[in-house]
């Protein structure tokens, strides 16, 4: 009985995590209230709350999990000193390509969390993660410092442009395919690297 207990207690959880995941990104986190999750979840108020606390609580909970995904994925490209700066943003760029393809909502709620108002607890949430994300992109350009005679000081500003060129690709890539069909194409993405590489070079 408390295995069956623990079993509907992980899905409950599970269920309203994925439910307000599909709201906030249809709809926009502040647009969406408590009673419309529990009601997509087919739960109650009292469940959400147990769990999570309040709205904020479960934005919470969704991007540290989610984000527990992306920071796996790239952990290992982190460690990585001795690729040159082509392979670590071609291998950046195919697990941007994973993680998108795992959880598009969640990709593009990420995405627009982080352009929201500063003032607002959503960009409040998400903006910790991204920074952490940033960071290790940064890092990547550091540790190139010796293969880009151009750095002068501008890591920061190749991986905003990195991040930006790639994000970018996928919000088109989606807008064409609505209905979520199409895998990413990977040629496409390696081209766009290729050109990303060809304007900090040159």
């Amino acid at each position: 009985m408390e295995n069956m207990d623990g079993m509907e207690t992980k899905d409950n959880r599970n269920r309203l995590l994925r439910c307000a995941s599909e709201l906030f990104y249809e709809k926009g986190y502040d647009a969406v209230g408590v009673q419309e999750i529990v009601v997509r979840a087919g739960v109650t108020k009292p469940t959400l709350y147990y769990y999570f606390g309040s709205k904020k609580g479960l934005l919470e909970a969704l991007v540290a999990e989610r984000f527990d995904t992306l920071r796996w994925m790239y952990s290992d490209l982190g460690s990585r000193k001795d690729l040159r700066i082509e392979e670590a943003l071609h291998w950046l760029a195919d697990i941007f390509c994973g993680f998108f393809e795992q959880d598009r909502h969640f990709y593009m709620l990420m995405m627009a969390l982080f352009y929201s108002a500063r003032g607002n607890e959503a960009y409040q949430t998400i903006q910790p993660y991204m920074v952490e994300f940033y960071d290790m992109v940064v890092r990547i350009f550091d540790r190139a410092a010796d293969q880009l005679g151009n750095m002068n000081g501008r890591q920061r500003q190749f991986a905003i442009g990195f991040v930006g060129t790639i994000s970018s690709y996928f919000l088109l890539h989606y807008e064409h395919d609505p209905a979520e069909q199409e895998k990413v194409d990977r040629q496409q993405i390696s081209a766009l690297v290729r050109q990303f590489m060809y304007g900090i070079f040159s």
